[in-house]
């Protein structure tokens, strides 16, 4: 069964400062009225150059988290994904612990290597060889997971170490799913196999099914069934009403960024964007979450009724075993 997501790409409403959160929450809420099952932010705190860079707002994700689970019921709430460099990983742990305490059993961890340079040197944080930050990011997976499962872990690593943490009080499902962003091949599917319950990778439909062969071979690996990992993808999604829309959207894209971009989006009419997603999902995908960048409330809920009403018929839980045929049967 297929999930959709929705992400806040940006948060330059064209209001003012205090009612940024105001059109952060009526986006919100309108993707949960409309059946999207997952709300995520980014973990920046300078914005993406595509939207603004560092002059444009960005809220910080945590902090808005917690805020959006005390005006939401049902969905669930992550970012996509934290960078470990930006937080020593038992207090990330105690952060999530807290969104899932406030949500009532809503939090999901996303993380991932972290890439966003400028942003490490303005705010001062090390921004290590790419390398380490794989190390750390295996070492933090470690700590979150032993915090959330176990009462008084230790860790002794490289990079972290914990002397018996308390995590009180405790996840209330008994853990947290951990999402890891990134489609690296060689180390971050790899981390997905081994300690992952959802992995986030991006790209069109021909690199979809690449990663997600690559990941169950790191599943078999290591002896892990590829059905207990929710696979899925973040793009920017922009509904058109007409080919002229279309085609100029796409022009623009080409223009700003390159045609390599054009896979990281979904642009079309309705029927159009049925298609591209009924393509996603044959190649193996359980979730698919959309930034809808500049999009009003409007726009939120016309795009999640449409996606909801053709394919998301029930819901699954994020991290379930529950998984797509078209994933079992390319196995």
């Amino acid at each position: 069964m297929t999930t959709f997501g929705f992400q806040l790409p940006n948060f330059d409403y064209g209001t003012p400062d205090a009612e940024m959160f105001a059109g952060a929450v009526a986006r919100v809420r309108a993707a949960e009225a409309a059946g999207f099952e997952s709300v995520w932010v980014m973990d920046h705190f300078y914005q993406l150059p595509p939207l603004g860079g560092a002059p444009a707002p960005m809220l910080e994700a945590y902090t808005l988290l917690g805020a959006l689970a005390a005006v939401t019921e049902r969905v669930q709430l992550g970012t996509l994904v934290t960078g470990v460099t930006y937080r020593n990983p038992a207090m990330l742990a105690k952060q999530v612990t807290t969104l899932d305490i406030i949500s009532k059993g809503r939090a999901i961890l996303g993380i991932g290597a972290a890439w966003h340079d400028i942003e490490h040197v303005g705010l001062g944080f090390d921004f290590p060889s790419v390398g380490e930050r794989m190390d750390r990011l295996e070492e933090a997976l470690q700590i979150c997971r032993a915090m959330f499962t176990e009462s008084a872990p230790s860790f002794d690593g490289r990079h972290y170490h914990t002397r018996e943490v308390r995590n009180v009080p405790q996840p209330l499902r008994g853990d947290i799913p951990i999402m890891v962003g990134g489609g690296g091949e060689k180390r971050t599917l790899k981390l997905v196999a081994q300690y992952a319950q959802l992995c986030n990778v991006s790209g069109d439909v021909a690199t979809i099914r690449h990663k997600l062969a690559v990941l169950r071979g790191h599943c078999d690996a290591i002896g892990r069934d590829p059905n207990e990992i929710t696979t899925t993808r973040l793009a920017s999604l922009f509904l058109t009403s007409s080919p002229d829309e279309t085609a100029g959207t796409k022009e623009f894209i080409v223009s700003a960024a390159g045609p390599e971009a054009l896979t990281g989006f979904n642009i079309g009419q309705p029927a159009e964007l049925v298609a591209q997603v009924e393509e996603l999902i044959a190649a193996g995908l359980d979730t698919l979450i959309f930034n809808i960048p500049f999009g009003a409330p409007d726009t939120v809920t016309q795009v999640g009724e449409l996606l909801v009403s053709t394919f998301g018929e029930g819901r699954a839980r994020l991290g379930s075993t529950q998984r797509t045929d078209a994933l079992r049967d390319d196995q």
